[in-house]
């Protein structure tokens, strides 16, 4: 072959392979602007009446006013959010499939020898929807007004004070665990499947206190159904100004989840930034930051694609702390 019939070929591979990436880039962008033609589905890793569980039907309704499409929120609990976790890694990535996650998604990396998952590989961020401070919350007839009363109560009544979470791996289970640690204090931690059964159970009285998420745990709280001791954040919790942060007392103390739109890996990237779009504009939405503000958690931006993967990245290394903080060994 003759040297211009080679450069002849270069030179047509060469076009052929800028008209695929052009080709390839007109195809993603018809699919964006098709999207959605059929209903969009979330994915939740807790129970119905979990905080994930209220913000994704919420935001998820406002987004399908817009989309014309309904959003179908799916609840896969239970198992240290594993099976919800996996159910949405193996979800078709054709941008009808998101996953409604909480830092859980990072945690079990910590708390597990191996998981079924790989929340790096898996899984590409969205839209950040907001953070999640919990709340230490007693049965109004427990004898503790404030901090202090309650580390004197539990002291004085060692394991015979029952606090109901998620388990002892979940954020609030970790969280708590850790409030044990600092305060030197014992009691029974039992595990619930959900975060509405050990709201319930700690109301009737079945176990004496909870630690919750406030999306969960304001709304009875403000009822005086619960009386909120402290929260997680670092600073007060909108609406419940008045309850004190546990970092005042203990300095390194200051933990929160979160709420965190993903899509599987692989979901076209002109969707992604749709989809970013879109839930920032619904939250910027002052009738759903009113309603928001009602229900605890504190929205700031919806962030990046790009940022939030620096986001998920000092998420991990937040986790491992806290993990090794409580003396809790993966398993």
């Amino acid at each position: 072959m003759s040297c211009a019939s080679t450069f002849l070929s270069r030179r047509g591979l060469g076009v052929a392979a800028t008209l695929f990436v052009v080709l390839t880039s007109v195809a993603q962008s018809v699919v964006a602007q098709a999207w959605p033609n059929r209903p969009v589905k979330f994915i939740i890793s807790q129970p119905p009446g979990a905080g994930p569980d209220i913000m994704a039907r919420f935001v998820g309704e406002r987004l399908s006013r817009g989309w014309g499409q309904s959003v179908v929120v799916e609840n896969r609990p239970g198992g240290a959010n594993i099976p919800g976790s996996v159910a949405a890694a193996k979800s078709p990535a054709d941008g009808y499939n998101y996953f409604m996650a909480t830092g859980g998604i990072l945690l079990n990396v910590h708390t597990f020898k191996t998981l079924p998952y790989d929340p790096d590989k898996d899984f590409v961020p969205v839209a950040f929807l907001g953070k999640a401070p919990f709340i230490l919350a007693v049965n109004p007839t427990l004898p503790a007004n404030n901090l202090p009363e309650l580390i004197a109560y539990l002291k004085a009544n060692p394991g015979k004070v029952s606090v109901a979470s998620e388990g002892p791996k979940s954020l609030g289970g970790l969280m708590i665990e850790y409030f044990k640690v600092l305060a030197g204090v014992q009691f029974e931690h039992v595990p619930y499947n959900g975060a509405a059964a050990g709201i319930q159970d700690t109301i009737v009285g079945r176990t004496q206190m909870t630690f919750q998420a406030a999306t969960s745990a304001s709304p009875f709280i403000k009822a005086g159904k619960l009386r909120a001791i402290v929260v997680t954040s670092s600073r007060p919790v909108p609406g419940l100004e008045n309850v004190p942060t546990l970092k005042t007392t203990y300095p390194n103390f200051e933990y929160v989840g979160w709420y965190m739109l993903y899509a599987p890996t692989g979901t076209p990237s002109d969707i992604v930034q749709r989809v970013n779009r879109d839930v920032d504009r619904v939250l910027k939405d002052p009738e759903v930051a009113q309603k928001l503000f009602e229900l605890g958690p504190v929205v700031e931006e919806v962030g990046t694609p790009e940022s939030l993967r620096q986001f998920h990245k000092e998420e991990h290394e937040r986790w491992a702390r806290l993990v090794k903080a409580t003396g809790i060994q993966p398993e």
